[in-house]
Order: C-alpha cells, then structure tokens, then sequence
C-alpha cells in the first residue's frame, strides 16, 4: 500500500481498544504505573495496546516508550543488533562482546536513562515467548534493579514460556481476539474518518474474513476501498477473494535462492507484520508455491524443513525466528 497504513493513522487510545476488561486494566495502568503481562492470539491488538496506554500515561510517549522486539535480538546477528541505529550508541567500542552479553548491556541502558517527562519510562518486550530462559533471569534481575523509573510490559502469545519469578513481578492483562461486533465497530469508526462510503454487510464481511486478527481486518478494509473506492460486500469479496500472498512469497523465495537473504526477510516482516499473516499461514503458502517451483529431491527437503518449522510454530516460538531459518535453508 502506497498510501499512509490505517493501522498507523488511527492507532486506538486506551478508550477505542475493543476489548472491555483490557480498557479497565490498562487504565488502571496509566494511573498507578506497575509492570504488566499482555497476552493473548496475534492480532489481537496487544502492541497497539501498549502503545495507548503510552500516550495516556507518557507526556512525551515518542521518548518515555521503548519498545524492543524481541525477534530483533534473537533472529539476529552481532554485527545487524550493533548497527541497528536503535541499540548503535549502546554499543560504541563494545564489539568484542557476545551476543548474549549485548543484549544483556542494551536491556540495562534501555531501563537505565532517565524518563524525559514525569517520573518513569515504559519499555515494551514484544514476542517474549522467544526469549531463552537465561534472559528472562537477567531480564528480571533487570526489572528489579530499575521497578522506580520504569514499567515494563511483555506482550506475548504463549505465557507459560515465561518463568515464575517474571510472571510473579507482572499483572497479567489476558487479550482475547476481538468478537465481529467488536471488529466492525472498529471499522466503521475508521471508514467514517476517512469518509469512505461503505455498507455494514462490507465491514462484517472484512470482520469474517479477519476471523478475529485485528490488523488484518483493517488492512483488509484499507486493501478494498483502495482497490474498489468503497467497502461493501461486492467490493469486500472481490478483492479479498482474489487478493493474496502468492506473489510476494515467490518473490521472497526468489531471494532467498539468490542469496538476498535481508530482502527475502524483509518481504517476510510484511507478510508476518503488514499484511497480518500468523506465520502457519505463510508457511502454508509457501509450500503451496514451493509444490508448483520444485520437484523431486528438492521438494522433498522442502517438506522436511516445513515440518520443523511447524513444530516449532506449534510450541509457540517465534514466528519470524523459524520462518527466517526456512528461507536460509532454502538459500544454502
């Protein structure tokens, strides 16, 4: 999408998050600052949540929220954590360390600065479920050493990854999917600011189609009405129905073979982030193409590294982590 992404423009407060029990729990946040748990099914809407109850609470959210997925330590290398402008001047003269011990010295100085306005910062961990659980401890050493000047909040799909002694220092904030009703009211409060013309059977369609992933029904509904000029269910089914991800999946296999390994991850970010695929998904249609691109002895390595893959999507991984190892395979 070329025009600026909805899911940004009209980012929710914590009084336009769908979810009723999460409004309550993250008001009470915002008020009386503690370190939560956020958990709950991709799309749910859990890092826009954070990022809410940041504006609520933060004077200047843009400095006092710093957010670290954790996909960004752990899916790669020394050299891409040193120079992502993000952790850079963390780690001047530090390139003799190990991984471990930067992401460690990055966690420290991220709680460690002062909040630019009012009394405390708050730094969101997305996609904890990756963390190993030797980071967790220091993870936790780190929120016991900093609790004063900083609220720290993990988001996650699968909390019994976590460890007890950091469940025990967080709230837990359960995020179910949001319900159809709940989709569309969300929808309709979009559409209506971007005066789009619509039709209430189009945004249940875009809610169905969604089937309780947040971000996607709202690039489904953005897709659409850049697509049609409007979103009913005429339009809805056409271009949802003939919208789909083969295309961009052969392209990030095209670069995955030729050894282009950041544009085929990058391709992978948006499938996975901008387009709100759960990473089965694209693993399902990436077998789908590969049955079409390979045969033989190369389709059957195909299928044995899916099967990895699918097993570790199963235990709650990181998507990105296992799907990125896919396509390096598939580069080697």
């Amino acid at each position: 999408m070329d025009a600026p992404l909805w899911t940004d423009a009209y980012a929710p407060t914590v009084e336009e998050l769908p979810q009723p029990d999460v409004r309550e729990y993250l008001a009470s946040a915002a008020a009386e600052p503690i370190n939560l748990v956020l958990y709950g099914p991709p799309g749910c809407g859990k890092t826009a949540a954070v990022r809410a109850l940041a504006r609520e609470a933060h004077d200047d959210p843009e400095n006092d929220l710093v957010e670290i997925n954790v996909a960004d330590f752990f899916g790669r290398t020394k050299t891409e954590i040193k120079n992502d402008p993000r952790f850079k001047s963390f780690l001047v003269g530090r390139s003799r360390m190990s991984k471990g011990a930067m992401i460690n010295h990055v966690l420290k100085e991220s709680a460690a600065y002062s909040p630019v306005s009012g009394t405390y910062k708050t730094i969101l961990l997305d996609n904890a479920e990756a963390i190993r659980e030797d980071f967790q401890q220091a993870l936790r050493r780190v929120m016991e050493r900093y609790h004063r000047t900083t609220q720290f909040v993990v988001a996650t799909r699968q909390p019994t990854k976590l460890i007890p002694p950091l469940k025990s220092r967080c709230f837990p904030v359960p995020m179910r999917a949001p319900t159809t009703d709940e989709t569309v009211t969300v929808l309709r409060r979009i559409v209506e600011a971007e005066d789009v013309t619509y039709e209430e059977d189009g945004l249940e369609y875009v809610a169905g189609y969604a089937d309780g992933n947040l971000r996607k029904a709202i690039h489904g509904a953005q897709t659409t009405h850049e697509t049609e000029g409007e979103v009913t269910m005429q339009a809805a089914y056409e271009t949802l129905q003939t919208v789909g991800v083969a295309d961009r999946v052969r392209e990030m296999l095209d670069d995955a073979e030729s050894g282009s390994f950041t544009d085929a991850r990058k391709t992978l970010d948006d499938l996975l982030v901008t387009e709100g695929l759960s990473g089965g998904e694209v693993l399902s249609e990436v077998l789908r193409v590969g049955r079409s691109r390979y045969d033989g002895a190369d389709l059957a390595e195909l299928h044995r590294l899916a099967g990895d893959v699918d097993l570790d999507l199963a235990q709650g991984t990181s998507d990105r982590i296992h799907l990125s190892h896919l396509l390096a395979e598939l580069g080697a």
